[in-house]
């Protein structure tokens, strides 16, 4: 098969496309004949070596933990799926920027989305759910989600609207109509914020979702006024300070259909910023390392 590959650690010019051997399914998996891949922040924190500690990977690498496509082959003990359904879902923390990929997690993809949105679920959804479920019932709170606008921040936005949340979600001001379009209530990070919020939600803010690991969690803390109502998927050393709620993203096929079906009703759709082809995947990591997209970026096999 084709794939995306790394030899060594390092920037976007050690990516390369190449043969690679066909994957295969063991216990409890299944491998899809990928029709397109996210591109998510853990991918170029991997190639680069900069987690190389807590998440060490086999030379040569893959990069990619999501994808969507069609499942070809089931391993043993897996039930509820058949050859030729379309799903998206997860992986290891690499292997999906390929031909093909094996899922350790899947849903099927509802209809209403297209390969490139289906490939854009995978981490950015369970995440959010991750981060959101920390929180409690959404319904009739005003939620602050600081980073709205990426690929977790703007699935946890459609997420906690469709689950009765007011959203107020920080991003740079060029995203504040992509953040209305999705049902929040904008407004710019960074100093000030407390006294934006006091214009904005003058009831207060009930809770806090941390997407950007920015450095604003005390800000957080102070103006939901409990570290208990505060949750963060990406400043895990900040949180341990504080005392605020961790998620993790974890290979939950339960999360995954639960965005799925909130995908067929209608109530979330995956946000795609760009596509690049699998011979781009310097430009897609590099585009992604620049930081401010709005939603997710996919390469498409």
């Amino acid at each position: 098969m084709r794939a995306a590959r790394y030899h060594r650690y390092g920037d976007v010019e050690t990516l390369v496309v190449e043969q690679a051997p066909d994957p295969h399914p063991g216990p409890g998996e299944v491998r899809i004949r990928v029709a397109a891949a996210g591109v998510n922040p853990v991918d170029w924190k991997v190639r680069s070596g900069a987690v190389r500690e807590a998440l060490p990977v086999d030379l040569p690498a893959i990069p990619g933990r999501d994808a969507a496509g069609v499942v070809d082959e089931i391993g043993p003990g897996v039930s509820g799926v058949q050859i030729g359904d379309r799903v998206f879902g997860l992986g290891g923390v690499t292997g999906a920027t390929a031909e093909l990929a094996v899922l350790s997690a899947w849903a099927i993809a509802p209809d209403a989305w297209s390969d490139e949105q289906a490939a854009a679920a995978g981490l950015a959804s369970v995440t959010a759910l991750g981060g959101l479920r920390a929180l409690g019932d959404l319904r009739g709170r005003t939620l602050l989600i600081e980073g709205a606008a990426g690929g977790v921040g703007s699935a946890a936005v459609e997420i906690a609207v469709a689950q009765g949340a007011t959203v107020i979600g920080t991003a740079s001001e060029r995203n504040h109509a992509f953040l209305t379009s999705l049902g929040a209530v904008p407004t710019t990070y960074g100093a000030g914020l407390a006294e934006r919020l006091a214009d904005l939600a003058p009831q207060g803010v009930d809770l806090a979702l941390d997407t950007a690991a920015s450095g604003s969690l005390a800000d957080l803390v102070a103006i939901v006024g409990d570290p208990a109502r505060v949750s963060t998927v990406a400043d895990h050393m900040g949180a341990g300070r504080l005392g605020v709620q961790v998620a993790n993203a974890v290979n939950d096929p339960t999360l995954l259909a639960e965005a799925a079906e909130l995908g067929r009703q209608g109530r979330y759709t995956p946000r795609v910023e760009r596509t690049f082809a699998l011979d781009e995947i310097t430009k897609a990591h590099a585009y992604g390392e620049e930081g401010h997209v709005q939603g997710k970026i996919v390469v498409v096999i």
